[in-house]
């Protein structure tokens, strides 16, 4: 018997059916192996040597498949046919190495589709593990990691509130931060239409657009107003028009080629707004139950047999006609022939989607590769397209009518392509007109138009565009447009990409001081390397030794960088979005409170970004960066009305979000009472009583039944609750803060002081942030003078102005770093290693054999 690994149960299952009892098939879960996250897992003073580790969750897999091995003499990896299918074959082969000694044999299979043929004959073609592909898995994570690990520390010490930066996730970034910097300085451009609709002596009507005006063709924004569109109604109103010439051309449309990665994400966003992520996690199971070939790909060829079913399906189904003379045959030039896979298509042609049974997600997809696939073989669709010139006797005023007739519907009546953005249609049907009759006016209407500013990403026009650039490859696009909203730096409104302020900063940052690490050129051109390592006409370290040498020369060139040099650079770069011109034309810088100071880029120790005030702390304006365009900045110093005293209440655009003031800052009272606006409650919206309401918080419920101490209910930076003496108890909603009573305030602190005698004298953290790069968790902990976080014996108070609840990991670590660094009180980790030894996790190096590690600062994200 034999051993079968592969990376999924589903896929064991199925593969199973067609294997029978003869092998044993298990699975390995995905990757079995990574690089620990901390500095030194790559050597780059050793030949970029990598520790490896056996995930704490794959532990069990490989004991399992070890197990197996002990009574079958083969082991064969049947892992995806891609780069990342190779690496987890390599890796099971390395992690498996003690229980493949005494002669055990490993082979290597794949397979483009898990059918009962192509998995037959896949095990009849057995090889080895195919190392330039590795090699190319090696420099590619090795890279992520070189860039991970050393560019995020320089973002945190140098721009507070970043997270991190990747390889290639910080060059997608870019992408959509330079278009809305495209959209926000766009302008509009008026220009003018003219349009008739006319009749023909048989009374059918039809309509026709100005084409030439005053004897000369008409440009885009020739009627440049509403007195020329005016002009020009005139113009054709006062002549008598007649057909001058009626054209008609045969026209024919042949089908889109079948789906290739990025094509099935781009219109499975089109057609039902799937993300990328959600495209590829429906096309896996499609995948692995055996009903679509591989789905990452950069192919688009078929087959011969698949080519064949189609056209016999085609020919069932819709009758000779929609067959062509001859197969369609598709090829491109893929970027990396070692992912040219054949195209995602059906395994079975015959299959349509009525057909199977499958989850509405799957469904939607199969549907969309099932037509597009058969569509791909079919007959072309054959129009005929018809120009009609309408003009005046003195050829001053022509017109133009536009039709299309479709003779034959060809592949058209199974699919067609959706669009990112809509266009012209000239598929309007015309009547029968015929050169040389009178055209009859019934009416000419001008129209006013304005130029568009290019639209917003989307998943599907992103990938589509990396595509083009040469950024990322078929395995890789879903995670990376994945990992941008993951990290905050971009969100997703009604299916469109808009960068965050964070995006914005980071995006800032690197095109001033790492310009070429997010060109757009120099990252194809790795990928283009990347590629030629897997065909074996490159050496994977030769490639990583060139870019770590021009990478650390980068870095060390940003060492001596102050915060304030950061910040006047990304002020300047950000300057069209953070200072938009001012209506009345006066100084887009000039403080909206003290007229004095002028607004600039300052950042919060919590994270974030804001614009204040340079005559700081006399003036305390203070706006989120994002206010300009947004609807904070529509009511940012909005007055809601007056209180009892006569003082305004007015809403306000701050740093971390709006906020409520009573009356003005003056110099018996520099800091005017203010409340900012709970979770979910509108700027645009507030009202003067709930804006009252919570400027007179915290609120005075009565005294205790038990020793008369007043009882208050308020808002705070853990959110809404009751304070007895020095105990505060949570409550779960902000409205009950206006209304809760007596019995039930004394009801919730009573259950809080009874949670506190049951956890004993050891605190309880409010938060598990994760693990330290060096061991043992961090935590959020409530001490006696405000939150902290805390990693061993190491305590970091939280700044005044960070959010406990929102502090992330990447923050906790510079806090920390930045403590130990001043109290001496870093843990002696070999020291206590000693006292108490623990279970280490297994380790393995590659390329090199001892582990100097010089790779990197703290623990950040690989891109």
């Amino acid at each position: 018997m034999a051993v079968v690994v592969v990376e999924s149960p589903a896929k064991a299952k199925t593969i199973n059916k067609y294997l029978g009892s003869d092998y044993t098939v298990l699975a390995s879960y995905g990757h079995v192996r990574d690089l620990p996250p901390k500095d030194g897992s790559v050597d780059t003073e050793d030949g970029f040597g990598m520790t490896w580790e056996v995930a704490a969750d794959s532990r069990k897999h490989v004991r399992a498949i070890a197990e197996a091995l002990k009574s079958d003499d083969t082991l064969i990896l049947a892992t995806d046919p891609d780069r990342e299918g190779e690496a987890i074959s390599w890796h099971l082969k390395e992690a498996l190495a003690s229980s493949l000694k005494k002669g055990k044999t490993v082979r290597r299979v794949t397979f483009n589709a898990i059918t009962k043929a192509a998995v037959t004959e896949a095990m009849a073609k057995p090889r080895d593990v195919d190392m330039e592909l590795v090699e190319a898995y090696l420099a590619r994570r090795a890279l992520d990691y070189l860039v991970g690990f050393n560019l995020s520390p320089v973002l945190w010490r140098k721009l507070p509130g970043a997270k991190s930066a990747g390889r290639v996730q910080s060059v997608c970034l870019r992408l959509i931060v330079e278009r809305e910097l495209e959209i926000e300085a766009f302008r509009a451009r008026e220009y003018w239409s003219v349009k008739a609709l006319l009749k023909t002596p048989r009374g059918q009507e039809y309509e026709a657009r100005l084409t030439v005006l005053g004897g000369k063709k008409l440009d885009k924004y020739d009627i440049a107003n509403a007195t020329a569109a005016e002009i020009a109604v005139q113009a054709v109103t006062s002549r008598t028009l007649a057909v001058k010439r009626v054209e008609a051309k045969p026209a024919a449309r042949n089908p889109y080629p079948p789906f290739m990665t990025s094509t099935l994400q781009q219109e499975a966003s089109r057609k039902y707004g799937m993300g990328a992520k959600a495209t590829m996690s429906a096309a896996q199971r499609l995948y692995e139950a055996g009903h679509i070939t591989y789905m990452r790909t950069d192919g688009i060829d078929m087959a011969p047999e698949a080519v064949m079913a189609a056209r016999d399906e085609i020919r069932r189904r819709f009758g000779a006609d929609y067959v062509p003379d001859s197969p369609r045959m598709y090829k491109n030039k893929a970027k990396n022939a070692q992912e040219a896979h054949e195209c995602i298509r059906p395994t079975d042609m015959g299959a349509s989607p009525e057909k199977l049974r499958l989850e509405d997600d799957q469904k939607k997809l199969y549907d969309l590769i099932w037509k597009r696939t058969i569509a791909s073989q079919m007959a072309a669709a054959r129009m005929e397209r018809t120009t009609v010139d309408v003009g005046s006797a003195d050829s001053e005023v022509e017109l133009r009518a536009t039709g299309q007739v479709v003779m034959f519907d060809g592949f058209l009546k199974v699919y067609d392509e959706g669009r990112d953005d809509e266009e012209g249609d000239d598929s309007a049907r015309l009547p029968q007109i015929m050169e040389g009759e009178p055209a009859e006016k019934r009416a000419i209407t001008p129209e006013q138009h304005f130029t568009q500013a290019p639209p917003r990403y989307t998943e599907a026009t992103l990938v589509k565009r990396m595509e083009e650039l040469g950024i990322g490859r078929p395995s890789t696009y879903a995670s990376i447009v994945t990992t941008i909203q993951d990290r905050d730096y971009v969100r997703k409104d009604k299916g469109r990409l808009i960068p965050e302020d964070k995006g914005r900063l980071v995006t800032a940052f690197l095109t001033n001081f790492f310009r070429r690490y997010v060109e757009y050129d120099f990252t194809a051109d790795l990928e283009n390397e990347l590629d030629e390592i897997s065909a074996g006409e490159r050496n994977y370290k030769e490639v990583l030794a060139r870019f770590w040498r021009d990478f650390t020369a980068a870095i060390a060139e940003t060492s001596e960088l102050r915060i304030g040099e950061v910040l006047e650079k990304i002020d300047d770069f950000l300057a069209p979005h953070l200072y938009p011109a001012r209506a009345d034309g006066g100084d887009p810088r000039l403080c909206p409170t003290c007229g004095k100071g002028r607004l600039n880029l300052k950042t919060a120790r919590s994270g974030g970004a804001f614009i204040g005030c340079s005559n700081y702390p006399e003036c305390r304006y203070t706006r989120p960066i994002s206010a300009p365009n947004g609807e904070e900045a529509a009511v940012d110093g909005k007055v809601l009305g007056q209180d009892d005293q006569g003082n305004d209440i007015t809403v306000r655009a701050g740093r971390f979000g709006p906020y409520v003031q009573r009356g003005e800052a003056t110099e018996a009272q520099p800091k005017p009472d203010r409340a900012s606006l709970p979770k979910g409650w509108g700027a645009d919206t507030l009202s003067l009583d709930r804006a009252l309401a919570l400027l007179s918080l915290p609120r005075a419920i009565g005294p205790h039944p038990e020793d008369g101490a007043l009882v208050e209910a308020g808002i705070g930076r853990f959110g809404p609750y009751v304070k007895h003496n020095a105990t505060y108890a949570n409550i779960p909603d902000v409205e009950e803060v206006f209304t809760i009573g007596m019995n039930r305030a004394v009801e919730v602190l009573a259950q809080k002081a009874a949670r506190g005698s049951r956890s004993g004298t050891a605190p309880a953290a409010l938060r598990e942030l994760g693990a330290h790069p060096d061991g043992g968790p961090i935590q959020m902990m409530a001490g006696r003078y405000g939150p902290y976080v805390k990693w061993e014996k190491v305590n970091a108070t939280l700044p005044k102005e960070a959010d406990p609840a929102t502090v992330t990991l990447e923050e906790a670590l510079v806090l920390i770093a930045e403590k130990a660094a001043k109290g001496g009180k870093k843990p002696a980790r070999k020291a206590a290693a000693k006292a108490k030894p623990a279970p280490k996790a297994k380790t393995t190096k590659t390329g090199a054999a001892t582990p100097k590690g010089k790779a990197g600062a703290a623990k950040a994200a690989a891109g």
